[in-house]
């Protein structure tokens, strides 16, 4: 506890050091700026995050610039006396121009008053936007990503997108966390998806990176949402279009571990707009090892070495369908439905899988297996939703309608083989088909208060249904080509079922005051039942329980843009039926994993601070915070009597991280740019047992840092490297290793910028990356490594048929967010009007 009350002081001094560095600028002479407000010309309303770029008098020389906050009011600096141009900007507006700006002196301001932006009258090809666009965006509570810039992504998947996303963290087998905990709520288009609540590593692969316009990474989410998630909720924001035309886009790309392939078009006339898109992407030649060594202290004190290594081969077969209407009844009522469809097929190949077992050192036993595990799903997503504005503007309402369902298949083959290593002595086979449904329908109502719409009240009601069935059976064959027969044993053949209701209320009011400060405080209630049973034993008794889960944001403008916030959360985190599943998973005998099905939920507080300023052409973004999370869910690992390591899980843990992230955009000219940052956090984890040989501890610094760069080239081509890399993360009974990858991309864009061109390389320094992993307890001693070849070369093609036009303004759209389960946006003063959905995060 030292030194987290240490880290707690000093993380508190460098946020005091940057605020007083603030505050006092009032001492001193206030540098020139030139401020103005960019608005709509046609609505008055403000264009938020509009890019104002300053230009010297006669030149194209970009002297600074700056990005407009969300009333639209911009800041530039940095500037010595002059004559100057800018240019305002943003995507479906003309770039607005002002001239003849003189700056006479080296302090004080220049007002420029409001700047008026008219929508564009061209067709959408032929808009050219000058310099680098922005690839992170920051608001009050959340930090968004611009996917859709980031032209390294090309040819990957969802896994390769949150790679780059500040505060997020995706090992390679494509779990995410952020801040350190992969208890987060996964959303798409503010949408829960079925597969995404199973397996978010699962849902990942099946959205392609050219699909993803953003990524928004809210830590701290309002009562508007679910209270799921530890770390707290990511928006995955796909392309889609309300522009009047036809269109299709065609996307392309061959690989030396994938290819994929995309057809998306879009139909919009008049208030009628309908979209429908495919996506394939296949995995090959995904080669890897793993090798294991765990020395077990029996009971009598003597000491069990066991030796392992295999092979590995995975291939992938991933697909992703959809199809969109969306209707204006009339100017205040608004429909949209949605159907998306997904599948899934892979299969994961263990060669070689050779063990030796020592006692004392003496060799006892060599065998040789080898596992075959296949591992299929396909899932369906249904939403039709309704919202309804009114003339009052910010005031709606909304009623949201979610039905999910995600089918999976996982089973595997251990085939074990003679002392020969030729002739197959026995098969072990596992089935075990589970399925996700859930029915989610939510009633939000939106409306500002006050004259001046500074105040803003929120509430509405929510209501999941959920149902998650586990069928498991273990089979035995002798033999290559003899019969499976089935386990009676209950323990490994029976049937789980798991109910469970979710029921929720809230209340959020957001105002505004003192000019510069916005506060914003909710209060959401979820009351939970659950019903469990088995086939062949009794019920489970799991009682019911009500949650209260208050939120508080708080911000401040300062000078120049700059702004300081505040937040605390409570959050729950419900286990998902990957901890809850009782089916046995064996197929690595000497290692076994079951589920515990009367696990309790966890609760966690957030406690967040951040503090955003910009200087010239960079941004830099600085934050801080600190979890507390208890009935934290743990792995607890136990030594049966023949020296098998077992694996559950309990509520027997208490969990603490305190730590940082900062993060700068810097551009240099109108050419260059960089992006970057680090993550760092020191965690604690405690699993409160006496139990000398259960008790659990460990505590340590987590460090993990990302680069991105982007060179603009003559005649439309484009260079862009990225990097990231995480230390070793702490664990409670031992630590896991850490790993790099990198990206290259070289892309030229054609035919007035409707095709492009590109070709890439990852890792291409490097043949494998190796993870260590580490497992310590009083009576096990276990390090393994984990190697994947991940080298690749890649081609990617995009082709955009048709013409747009911006005839008509889009209107935003919502959906659900389910945001509850643990599994493996709120805007800060929302005031448009729009079509709704429902999401449930898990």
């Amino acid at each position: 506890m030292k030194k987290l009350f240490y880290l707690t002081f000093v993380f508190s001094t460098i946020i005091s050091v940057g605020i007083f560095a603030q505050s006092t600028d009032g001492d001193k002479k206030t540098p020139a700026r030139i401020i103005g407000v960019a608005k709509d010309q046609n609505t008055g309303e403000a264009v938020p995050y509009a890019t104002a770029a300053l230009y010297k008098a006669g030149t194209e020389e970009n002297i600074a610039g700056g990005v407009a906050d969300d009333e639209g009011k911009f800041f530039i600096t940095g500037m010595k006396p002059g004559s100057y141009i800018l240019k305002v900007s943003f995507l479906g507006f003309e770039t607005q121009t002002v001239d003849n700006i003189q700056v006479t002196s080296p302090n004080g301001d220049v007002n420029l008053g409001d700047i008026l932006m008219s929508d564009e009258g061209v067709a959408l090809e032929e808009v050219t936007v000058q310099g680098q666009r922005e690839l992170i965006e920051e608001r009050v509570d959340r930090t968004i990503y611009k996917a859709e810039n980031d032209k390294t992504t090309a040819g990957g998947d969802g896994t390769d997108v949150l790679r780059r996303v500040p505060m997020l963290s995706v090992d390679l087998d494509g779990n995410v966390s952020m801040r350190g905990s992969s208890n987060i709520t996964v959303l798409i288009d503010n949408r829960p998806s079925a597969i995404a609540a199973s397996s978010i590593s699962d849902a990942l692969r099946q959205i392609p990176a050219e699909e993803i316009k953003a990524v928004e990474v809210i830590t701290s989410p309002s009562a508007r949402f679910d209270a799921e998630g530890t770390s707290g909720v990511i928006n995955i924001v796909t392309m889609k279009n309300n522009l009047q035309g036809l269109t299709l886009n065609v996307r392309s790309g061959v690989g030396m571990r994938g290819s994929n392939l995309s057809l998306n078009g879009s139909a919009r006339k008049g208030k009628f707009g309908f979209s429908l898109g495919g996506f394939g992407r296949s995995g090959y030649n995904i080669n890897g090892r793993f090798e294991n060594e765990q020395l077990i202290t029996n009971p009598n004190s003597s000491i069990a070495k066991v030796i392992q290594s295999a092979d590995t081969k995975r291939t992938d077969i991933f697909g992703r369908y959809n199809f969109g209407v969306d209707y204006e009844i009339d100017k205040y009522n608004f429909l949209t439905g949605s159907i998306n469809f997904g599948i899934r097929n892979s299969k994961n190949y263990q060669n070689n899988f050779f063990t030796e077992n020592y006692l004392e050192n003496q060799l006892l036993s060599k065998a040789l297996r080898e596992t075959d595990v296949i591992d299929e799903s396909n899932s369906v997503d249904i939403s039709v939703n309704y919202t309804k504005t009114y003339e009052k503007k910010g005031k709606e309402f909304s009623i949201l309608t979610l039905y999910s369902r995600d089918n999976r298949e996982n089973s595997f083959v251990n085939s074990l083989f003679e002392d020969d290593f030729e002739t197959i002595n026995s098969r072990l086979r596992n089935d075990n088909p589970s399925k996700n449904e859930e029915f989610t329908i939510q009633l939000d109502f939106v409306n500002p208060l006050g004259k001046d719409g500074n105040q803003i009240l929120e509430y509405g009601a929510k209501n999941i249904t959920r149902r998650a069935v586990s069928d498991f059976a273990y089979f035995q064959a002798d033999g290559s080509d003899g019969d499976f027969i089935e386990s009676e044993n209950p323990s490994l053949t029976n049937a789980f079922n798991y109910d469970q209701n979710v029921t929720a209320a809230y209340s959020s009011y957001t105002f505004s005051f003192l000019k510069n400060y916005t506060l914003k405080a909710g209060l959401r209630y979820e009351y939970t039942m659950i019903n469990a049973d088995f086939k062949t034993e009794t019920t489970a008794e799991i009682p019911s329980y009500g949650t209260l889960v208050p939120s508080i944001n708080a911000s401040r403008k300062l000078k120049n843009g700059n702004l300081i916030k505040a937040a605390y959360n409570r959050r729950i985190s419900r286990p998902s039926l990957r901890f809850l599943n009782p089916n046995i998973d064996a197929s690595n005998p000497l290692q076994i994993t079951q589920g515990n099905p009367v696990l309790d939920p966890e609760l966690t507080d957030n406690y967040e601070m951040g503090y955003s300023t910009f200087f010239k052409s960079t941004v830099i973004n600085f934050s801080g915070f600190y979890r507390n999370t208890t009935g934290s869910i743990q792995a607890v690992r136990t030594i049966q009597n023949d020296g098998v390591i077992f694996t559950t899980y309990e509520n027997i843990g208490r969990e603490q991280a305190i730590g940082t992230n900062i993060f700068a955009n810097v551009s240099i000219g109108s050419k260059l740019s960089f992006n970057g940052g680090f993550d760092l956090y020191y965690s604690i984890l405690d699993n409160g047992l006496e139990d000398p040989v259960l008790a659990a501890q460990n505590e340590g610094f987590v460090v993990s840092g990302r680069l991105f760069g982007n060179y603009s080239l003559p005649k439309d081509w484009q260079i862009q490297l990225f990097s990231f890399a995480r230390g070793r993360r702490v664990q409670l009974q031992g630590l896991s290793g850490g790993f790099a990858v990198y990206g290259l991309s070289l892309n030229k864009q054609f035919n007035e910028k409707r095709g492009s061109i590109g070709f890439g390389a990852d890792n291409f320094l490097t043949k494998e990356f190796i993870i260590r992993n580490e497992l310590t307890t009083p009576t096990i001693m276990q390090n393994s490594s984990s190697a994947l070849r991940n080298m690749n070369f890649k081609v990617n093609f995009s082709y955009r048929i048709g013409k747009l036009s911006m005839d008509q303004r889009p209107r935003r759209k919502k959906s659900i967010n389910n945001d509850d389960l643990k599994s493996g946006g709120d805007g800060d003063m929302n005031q448009g009007g729009g079509a709704t959905g429902v999401s449930n995060n898990k």
